[in-house]
C-alpha cells in the first residue's frame, strides 16, 4: 500500500500516513488474531540503546545488528524485552538475508527514511506473514530509533519494512487501541552510525511512481547482519 502526498515538506500529523508497508503482505485489520503472530507485550517504557558501541556481555535481549549501507555503516540495538515477536520478526529477515541488496525508498527530510521492502531496480520482495503490533510497549519514536512501518489501514500489518527516526515522531507513538491511534511499533536504537541514518535524510529525492520520495541516488542496504 502506497501514500501519495506530494510534498516533501509534511507535517508530522499526516507522517503517519506516509509510512504504508507495501512489502508484500496483506492488511490484516485490526484484531490481532488476524496476525500469524501473537503474545502479550510489556507496557513499561525502557531506554532502547546507549551512545556507546556495544560491548561483551551482550544480553541475550538486546542483539546488536549491523547495517551497511551505500552511505556508511549504521549500528543498531534492538531490544527483544519490550518488542520480542518484533525483533524476532526482523531478526527471520536478516537471518534469509532478505534486506541485503534492498533500498531506503522513501526519504522523507527532518521525519525519518523507510527500506528494507524494494530491490535496486523498485521490485517488491516476497514477505513472511504480518507480525503483531506491539507499538504499546512504552517505547517512543525518538530520534534514532527504529521502527516497523505498516499500512495505517491496519494496525497488524507489518511485514519487512521498517524506517529511522530522523526526529521525535510522537505524533507516531502509541496513544490508544484504535486504529488511529494505535501507532509504531519501536523495536531499537541506533548505538553508532547516526551520522550516516542522517547523510541518508538529506539525499536529493524526487516522485518515482509509485514512491512520493524516492532518492535521486539509489541508497543501497548492501546487507543487515546481526553482530552480538
Amino acid at each position: 500500500m502506497r501514500c501519495y502526498c506530494k510534498s516533501s515538506l509534511v507535517c508530522l500529523s499526516v507522517f503517519a500516513l506516509l509510512i504504508a508497508a507495501g512489502c508484500g503482505g496483506d492488511d490484516e485489520g485490526d484484531d490481532p488474531a488476524a496476525s500469524i503472530k501473537g503474545g502479550a507485550s510489556s507496557g513499561s517504557s525502557s531506554d532502547v540503546g546507549s551512545s556507546s558501541k556495544p560491548s561483551a556481555p551482550v544480553d541475550p535481549l538486546r542483539p546488536v545488528v549491523l547495517i551497511d549501507t551505500s552511505y556508511g555503516e549504521i549500528t543498531v540495538r534492538l531490544d527483544a524485552k519490550l518488542a520480542p515477536l518484533t525483533v524476532d520478526n526482523f531478526l527471520s529477515y536478516v537471518k534469509d538475508g532478505h534486506y541485503d541488496q534492498t533500498i531506503f525508498h522513501d526519504v522523507f527530510k527532518g521525519q525519518g527514511i523507510v527500506g528494507g521492502g524494494y530491490t535496486e531496480d523498485r521490485k517488491e520482495k516476497k514477505t513472511l506473514g504480518t507480525v503483531r503490533n506491539e507499538a504499546d510497549n512504552g517505547l517512543k519514536n525518538n530520534r534514532g530509533t527504529i521502527a516497523m512501518a505498516r499500512s495505517p489501514d491496519a494496525i497488524d500489518s507489518a511485514t519487512c519494512q521498517f524506517f529511522f527516526n530522523l526526529a521525535d515522531n510522537p505524533v507516531l507513538d502509541h496513544k490508544d487501541r484504535n486504529l488511529g491511534g494505535y501507532g509504531y511499533c519501536v523495536f531499537g536504537k541506533v548505538v553508532d552510525g547516526l551520522d550516516v541514518v542522517d547523510k541518508i535524510g538529506k539525499v536529493e529525492v524526487h516522485q518515482v511512481d509509485p514512491f512520493d520520495q524516492f532518492p535521486v541516488e539509489t541508497v543501497l542496504i548492501k546487507s543487515i547482519r546481526c553482530i552480538r
